[in-house]
């Protein structure tokens, strides 16, 4: 088992034995189109991924989930789900090619899945997983998690990619929910001077809002726009789009970082301001509205890296340290 949070006795009569209840983490990996849903965390009354998910998992498991901070030994003698923890928290409206995420499960309930369908747990969640969902959610696997994994704090980088059309391209309608656009024709020179202020450990400050307890302290490894002139993989044929990708990876992301960014790109690669602008902002993290997020439909989550198996637990106690500018 990947991780053993409690070990508890289960007297239940329903399930006929007495059960030793110990936890696995498992890992999900999904991927959504996140247009009708409020973000990815899980809020009253709206449609929210997690919630979605989480919903689906319940019931396929048969079980409730454990309230925050529960470790199942304080009176809780039956089998639970713990939460889905993510790697990173989508806006509403944003997508995910591949998001990341886990929760911990009695191993009693994934034992229960085993046979169906003459798979292995992993597989048979997977599939009914992919029955309930709706089809703007997609797993794409389902495993048990190696030693010391955490979705959020082993990861070691994050990549976010904003998709636009500028000038008079047109974006195709099949691609509406995925693609912005810009009226004005973009100056990609101007945009990757400035982009190359983000790179480094910075106050983005200007550009994001901080959690609770939190920074808006991140390190960024690589901004960069690029014209593809047309959509990746020919998915529309050899029509002339003009596509723009704007590629960012981080250690990690705070609330509105990229849409703020990617705003206030578009305003330099407008003519609006120049590059030292954007530079200055960085510099000085003051939130002032002279920019606004760019909209959520262009903006997806491309990809969560990890380290090696032996490293996990490690980059995770190092990465729970709160930033700072010295580090």
């Amino acid at each position: 088992m990947a991780v053993a949070v409690a070990t508890t006795l289960d007297f239940a009569g329903r399930f006929g034995a007495i059960h030793i209840l110990v936890r696995v983490r498992v890992k999900i990996d999904l991927g959504y189109d996140g247009t009708r849903f409020h973000g990815w965390a899980r809020q009253p009354g709206m449609a929210t991924v997690q919630g979605t998910v989480e919903k689906a998992l319940s019931t396929i498991l048969r079980a409730p989930f454990r309230d925050p901070g529960s470790d199942g030994t304080s009176g809780n003698v039956h089998p639970s789900i713990g939460r889905l923890v993510v790697a990173g928290r989508t806006d509403a409206g944003v997508h995910a090619a591949h998001q990341v995420c886990h929760l911990d499960v009695d191993d009693f309930l994934l034992q229960r899945l085993d046979g169906h369908g003459d798979v292995e747990w992993d597989d048979a969640m997977t599939r009914r997983l992919n029955h309930l969902l709706p089809g703007d959610i997609r797993i794409r696997s389902v495993s048990e998690a190696p030693a010391g994994f955490d979705a959020r704090f082993s990861a070691l980088d994050r990549v976010y990619v904003y998709r636009l059309v500028d000038g008079d391209g047109v974006v195709d309608p099949r691609l509406r929910g995925f693609v912005s656009s810009c009226r004005r024709r973009l100056d990609l020179d101007a945009m990757n001077e400035a982009a190359r202020s983000m790179i480094g450990l910075h106050d983005f400050g200007s550009f994001a809002i901080p959690n609770p307890h939190g920074t808006t302290i991140r390190n960024v490894l690589e901004a960069s726009w690029r014209r593809i002139g047309r959509s990746p993989d020919g998915f529309m044929g050899d029509s002339v789009t003009d596509l723009v990708e704007f590629t960012i990876r981080a250690d990690a992301f705070a609330h509105n970082m990229v849409r703020s960014l990617v705003g206030a790109e578009i305003t330099v690669g407008s003519g609006v301001r120049d590059p030292q602008w954007l530079a200055s902002k960085i510099a000085v993290p003051l939130r002032e509205g002279f920019t606004g997020p760019a909209p959520a439909r262009g903006l997806t989550l491309e990809h969560v890296e990890y380290p090696d198996d032996s490293a996990l637990a490690v980059r995770a106690e190092a990465i729970k340290a709160l930033r700072t500018l010295d580090d």
